[in-house]
């Protein structure tokens, strides 16, 4: 075991874009903001404990065990056999409940990579996955890595298996960008889910598998053209879009200002659009946050490029010390 080699380390978890429109619990990536944060520390009396949550507006518990930071850590603890280290976790939550932009992932994430980060880096990220998972699946039941795996890992993420958490990075090309629309309502992830059928005909299935091909080997060959006829979803979009007011309109003017591709974000309200280049992006962002605010809706707007890094120490640059 890596020797502890600090007392105190805070940790950054950035919200994911899952599903990418025809990769649905199977397909995920981290952009640069928003995210979570939280700080682990050695105090004196043994055990796990939580000591603050801030910016939940007072909606999370502070017991480990329904906490999902507090359950993630724990789970890795009981697996390393140091139940009895005296660890507090402060959980400082910067995402928006229920925006489809991965927030209990993230807290799941950042409580199990703290607490590796902080006895010394035993694991390596991969290896915090299904700690990590069962954080996040404490919160609403599900057992889908398409939060997790890229929030952990970083990039593009694609779940070849769930069950078998058997997950694969994918290279980003250098000039995508990501314009994320966090429109201010909440949709929770058992409606968004209980909203989908539960028989598919044979064609959707076939398009929807094709699209996602698509998207992969554009992806990898970085073909935007190919990238752009593959971001198409014909199973969940349709049903879930009734859920965030004038989405078909914001879905068109993103695509007229530029967008390869534009659908919503994990089961919603937040949307994405996938751009070739900054400056499309921030305009494709502009033009969607201005029709939801014509709703009205207010709205928060994140342009990045594909997050790389994932989870990572406050302070540390992408190469110090952060074994994958």
């Amino acid at each position: 075991m890596v020797p502890e080699s600090r007392k105190e380390v805070r940790v950054f978890a950035p919200a994911t874009v899952a599903n990418v429109a025809c990769g649905y619990d199977v397909l995920g990536f981290a952009i640069g903001e928003p995210g979570d944060e939280i700080v682990a520390r050695y105090v004196d009396t043994p055990g796990l404990r939580i000591g603050k949550i801030t910016g939940d507006n007072g909606k999370l518990p502070l017991e480990v065990d329904r906490n999902t930071a507090g359950v993630a850590a724990l789970d890795l603890l009981r697996h390393l056999g140091m139940t009895d280290r005296g660890i507090e976790l402060e959980v400082h939550k910067k995402m928006p409940f229920g925006s489809g932009l991965g927030s209990s992932a993230a807290s799941a994430v950042a409580g199990a990579y703290a607490v590796n980060k902080l006895i010394g880096d035993p694991l390596t990220k991969k290896q915090l996955l299904p700690f990590a998972m069962a954080g996040e699946a404490s919160a609403d039941g599900a057992w889908h890595a398409d939060n997790v795996g890229p929030c952990l890992l970083g990039g593009i993420v694609f779940i070849r298996s769930n069950e078998e958490l058997d997950i694969a990075q994918l290279p980003a090309p250098g000039n995508l960008w990501a314009a994320v629309v966090h429109p201010e309502l909440e949709i929770l992830t058992k409606v968004a889910r209980d909203i989908l059928p539960k028989d598919i005909p044979l064609e959707n299935v076939t398009q929807q598998i094709g699209n996602l091909g698509g998207l992969l080997c554009g992806l990898i060959q970085e073909d935007y053209e190919l990238i752009s006829r593959s971001i198409h979803d014909v199973i969940a979009e349709p049903r879930r879009q009734k859920l965030i007011p004038e989405f078909y309109r914001a879905k068109r003017d993103a695509e007229a200002a530029g967008a390869l591709g534009f659908s919503i974000s994990g089961a919603g309200p937040s949307c994405f659009a996938l751009c070739e280049g900054e400056e499309t992006a921030r305009r494709v962002g502009q033009e969607v946050s201005r029709v939801f605010s014509e709703v009205p809706l207010e709205n928060q707007v994140f342009v990045s490029k594909i997050n790389p890094r994932g989870v990572h120490v406050v302070g540390e640059g992408a190469s110090a010390g952060d074994p994958s």
